[in-house]
């Protein structure tokens, strides 16, 4: 971009230079190589389009599940943490063998062990994540957590959320606990079980977090 000073007034396109006014000064450009209709329709803007789609899905998609978390992830003090989570729904996204390149969705990604295990191992900040060895599990018709070994901590919330990352919606029913003495605790059944279900565990002591994660 540059200026130019000239008695003759010049807006519009001239060959490969675009003349307009910014900010008061008449300004000069070359034409951008970038064609809008050509990348909506041209079949070597294939892919482009197709990461494009792809992208976008996944940051709502974080968008979605940040939603119903954010009161504690805010918490974590990670001025990027919106770019961190958009890309690991890129990488969860990956795991969706079921939709064809440009169609693949982290709804989908989530639904595999290894998309869940991501989802797991990402940690918010610099506070710790939530050990191993706790986890939810069904039995019989009961929703249990598993708290493993005994913890230090003195205060527990877990939100159990239901994700529909194709409509970019969830519905969430967060659960707080003054006591974290017993090994097992049964969780309501909020939503069925046919459903996708995820878990966010957070644990306190004095009042201040000291691990979160999804379980």
């Amino acid at each position: 971009m540059a200026t130019y000073e000239s008695l003759i007034k010049i807006k519009g396109s001239v060959g490969d230079l675009v003349f307009y006014s910014l900010n008061g000064k008449n300004v000069v450009r070359k034409k951008s190589g970038f064609n809008k209709n050509a990348f909506k329709k041209s079949a070597s803007y294939e892919k482009v389009r197709q990461n494009s789609s792809e992208f976008g899905h996944c940051s709502k998609a974080g968008k979605t599940i940040r939603s119903c978390i954010e009161s504690y992830t805010k918490e974590a003090g990670d001025p990027v943490l919106y770019q961190k989570f958009a890309k690991l729904m890129t990488v969860i996204k990956d795991l969706d063998t079921i939709s064809g390149r440009g169609k693949r969705t982290v709804q989908n990604g989530l639904a595999t062990q290894q998309g869940l295990k991501l989802l797991k191992e990402f940690s918010f900040g610099e506070i710790q994540n939530i050990p191993a060895d706790v986890f939810v599990l069904e039995k019989k018709k009961n929703r249990i957590l598993n708290l493993g070994k005994k913890l230090s901590e003195d205060e527990m919330a877990i939100i159990m959320i239901q994700p529909n990352l194709d409509l970019y919606s969830a519905e969430y029913f967060e659960e707080k606990l003054s006591s974290v003495e017993e090994k097992e605790i049964f969780l309501e059944r909020h939503f069925p079980d046919d459903t996708l279900l995820l878990y966010f565990l957070v644990l306190k002591k004095n009042n201040k977090i000291t691990r979160m994660g999804f379980i």
